[in-house]
């Protein structure tokens, strides 16, 4: 086995970024740690909203994709635009390339395609310009992302109060709530059995929140979990006819609607500390009402 640096390609299979500055940065900072970069981003072939055309961004992909030099593939950041070219994307050649896809919010949409059509592990992981490439990087959340990497094995603990007593083991997945929901009948909803089913989203109201599951619910998937796992949900604003109804109550509700056990207090979302979930991974689950322990083995790993 040769010993050669990581392997690193930034793509932007969705939105475009605000700061270029933040991807030089992201771009530097990889680089500080041995990685070899190849940046497929490219701020002034930005289409509209999109970090390029619909071609472009899904050639962007196969060229990572197939560049024998590169390990992870990174997306420089989320936003929309992985949804229309679901269609188009051939994931059998992604699978085969051994690449491993790093990304989370919108890159939901590719994961969960990705794990439907493939069966192919993938990561909840860090973006290049939010992550990496910030100007104060949290760096917890890069530790994180090292530590999941390097493996066998990953455990996150959250000192939580409040969640119910749960032994639990499954296939762990998920992602966005909206994007997953997005889904729900297509080609690219992956039909799993017993698994640890994780959610985030980001200035969504309580309600919608609960409407989104409630729908999972009525559409049998989470019938078909162990667990659900609730992350961040932060950047909401309550209104005048809330009336008390809070997170807390939606949190309330849910625990008393759904048929599995609900976990609040994952560090995963929209916020800068984060942890990486290996989407697709053997997991076990121990909550007790001081907190919870979820350790994840048998994803791909990568020495970085």
């Amino acid at each position: 086995m040769t010993n050669r640096p990581l392997g690193v390609a930034i793509v932007a299979p969705s939105g475009h970024v605000p700061d270029p500055l933040a991807v030089e940065r992201g771009i530097a900072c990889l680089e500080a740690r041995g990685c070899l970069v190849f940046n497929h981003y490219d701020h002034g072939a930005i289409h509209q909203r999109f970090g390029g055309t619909d071609a472009a961004r899904l050639a962007a992909l196969y060229a990572a994709a197939d560049n024998p030099q590169v390990d992870l593939v990174m997306a420089v950041r989320g936003g929309y635009g992985l949804t229309r070219l679901l269609p188009s994307i051939d994931f059998e050649r992604l699978a085969a390339s051994g690449k491993l896809f790093v990304g989370y919010s919108d890159m939901t949409a590719l994961q969960m395609g990705l794990y439907a059509r493939t069966g192919t592990p993938s990561y909840a992981g860090p973006f290049l310009a939010s992550d990496f490439g910030a100007l104060e990087p949290e760096q917890f959340t890069l530790d994180d992302f090292w530590s999941c990497l390097a493996g066998p094995t990953h455990t996150v603990m959250e000192a939580v109060t409040g969640n119910p007593r749960v032994e639990a083991a499954g296939t762990i997945w998920g992602g966005n709530l909206a994007m997953l929901c997005s889904l729900i009948g297509t080609a690219w909803f992956p039909r799993i059995e017993g698994g640890i089913l994780f959610v985030e989203d980001i200035a969504e109201h309580p309600y919608r929140v609960e409407r989104l599951l409630l729908q999972l619910l009525h559409t049998g998937v989470l019938a078909r979990q162990q667990a659900l796992v609730l992350g961040d949900f932060s950047g909401y604003r309550l209104g005048a006819l809330d009336n008390g109804y809070d997170f807390a109550a939606m949190l309330a509700y849910l625990r008393q609607a759904l048929p599995i056990p609900v976990i609040d207090g994952l560090s995963f979302g929209h916020v800068p500390r984060r942890v990486t979930i290996p989407f697709g991974a053997r997991a076990t689950l121990a909550s007790n009402a001081q907190g919870f322990r979820l350790t994840m083995s048998d994803y791909p790993t990568r020495q970085g």
